[in-house]
C-alpha cells in the first residue's frame, strides 16, 4: 500500500517549518511513501522546495498559478498523487517516525476509508499554564475527552487526516466553497463537511488511532487569551454554520459540552478545592470563559443563518 502524503505551503517566512515537516514525512518507518508538495501560487516558495528536493524521486512538486486557498490546494495535491492512500500535514507539524505506519496498520486491520490520528502539541514558546487540556483544540491539538481510544469518530484534524484515494476523489475533495459561498472568512469545518459526506455515501466514519501522532507547532500568538477567546467564538460560530449546511454533521460538540457540565467542571472544582493553586485557578476560570465564548459565537451563527 502506497501513501502519499500532500503538504501545502505558501510563506517564504514558513520555509524552515515547512522543511522540518517534509523531512519527517521522509524519514518515517514505512516505506511506499511520497511526499506531495503544493506551493500555493508563490514562485520564489516553489524554486525554494525543488533546490531542497527536486533530486529526491519520492518527492513531487506543484505549484498553483494563483493563490487558491489551502483547501484547493489539498485537493490539487490529492490529483497529482500516485498512492493507494492520500493523506495530509501542514507545514506547521511534524509527523512521528511511525505515522504512516500507524495509519497503514489500520487500513489494514478495519474496513475503512479513511483514518486519522492524535496531534500533540509542541509548543513554540512554552505551555501556557492557564490553558486547560479540554480546549487544546483552538491551537490544533487533540482536546481532553476526544475519544478514549482507537475507533470511530467524526473527524480528526486536517493535519492528520487520510483517505483512500479513489474514495477521496469519488467525493470531490474537500468543499472549497466552506468559507466562501456558504459562509465568510470565518466560517471553518472543511474536514467535518468533507466526513460528513463520507459517512452518508461509504456508511463508515474515520477511524481514530491515537497511535498516528503527529505534533502541531503552537506558536506564541495562538497562547494569547484574546486570541484563544477569539478563535473560541468563531469556532462556536463555526459549529453552527456546519449544521446548517451539513445534514449529517454529528453531535459531538453537545456531547463534549454535557461532558464539560458534567464532568470536567465539576472535577476542576474538586481539584482546586484540595489544590487551590494558582494555574489551576487560570485553568477554571479560562474553561469557564471559553465555553462561553463559544456559546456566544453558537448564538451569533443561530441568528446568521437561523
Amino acid at each position: 500500500m502506497q501513501v502519499s502524503v500532500v503538504l501545502c505551503t505558501y510563506a517564504e517566512s514558513m520555509f524552515e517549518d515547512f522543511r522540518e515537516a517534509a523531512d519527517s514525512v521522509l524519514d518515517q518507518s514505512y516505506e511506499e511513501v511520497q511526499l506531495v508538495v503544493v506551493v500555493d501560487g508563490n514562485d520564489d516558495v516553489y524554486d525554494m522546495v525543488n533546490d531542497e528536493y527536486g533530486d529526491r524521486h519520492e518527492v513531487l512538486s506543484h505549484c498553483n498559478d494563483r493563490n487558491v486557498g489551502l483547501l484547493e490546494s489539498r485537493n490539487t495535491g490529492a490529483e497529482l498523487a500516485d498512492g493507494d492512500v492520500v493523506a495530509f500535514i501542514d507545514d506547521d507539524a511534524v509527523a512521528d517516525g511511525h505515522w504512516i505506519e500507524k495509519l497503514v496498520e489500520s487500513y489494514e486491520a478495519h474496513d475503512v476509508v479513511a483514518v486519522g490520528g492524535k496531534m500533540t502539541a509542541e509548543w513554540v514558546a512554552g505551555r501556557p499554564s492557564f490553558l486547560p487540556e479540554e480546549f487544546f483544540w483552538l491551537v490544533g491539538v487533540t482536546h481532553r475527552g476526544f475519544a478514549e481510544g482507537p475507533g470511530p469518530v467524526r473527524n480528526t484534524f486536517g493535519s492528520n487526516i487520510s483517505f483512500d484515494r479513489e474514495a477521496f476523489l469519488d467525493l470531490g475533495g474537500f468543499d472549497t466553497e466552506v468559507g466562501g459561498r456558504k459562509g465568510d472568512k470565518n466560517l471553518q469545518g472543511g474536514e467535518t463537511e468533507l466526513c460528513a459526506r463520507l459517512r452518508n455515501k461509504y456508511g463508515t466514519s474515520v477511524w481514530y488511532n491515537p497511535d498516528a501522532t503527529v505534533g502541531h507547532k503552537v506558536f506564541e500568538y495562538r497562547t494569547d487569551p484574546l486570541w484563544l477567546l477569539d478563535r473560541a467564538f468563531w469556532q462556536g460560530y463555526s459549529k453552527r454554520g456546519m449544521q446548517q449546511f451539513v445534514s449529517d454533521s454529528g453531535d459531538e460538540e453537545g456531547e463534549f459540552l454535557g461532558d464539560l457540565v458534567r464532568e470536567y467542571v465539576p472535577n476542576r472544582l474538586f481539584r482546586l478545592f484540595r489544590d487551590p493553586s494558582s494555574p489551576k485557578v487560570q485553568q477554571l476560570v479560562m474553561l469557564l470563559l471559553l465555553t462561553g465564548a463559544v456559546g456566544c459565537g453558537y448564538v451569533y451563527g443561530i441568528a446568521k443563518w437561523g
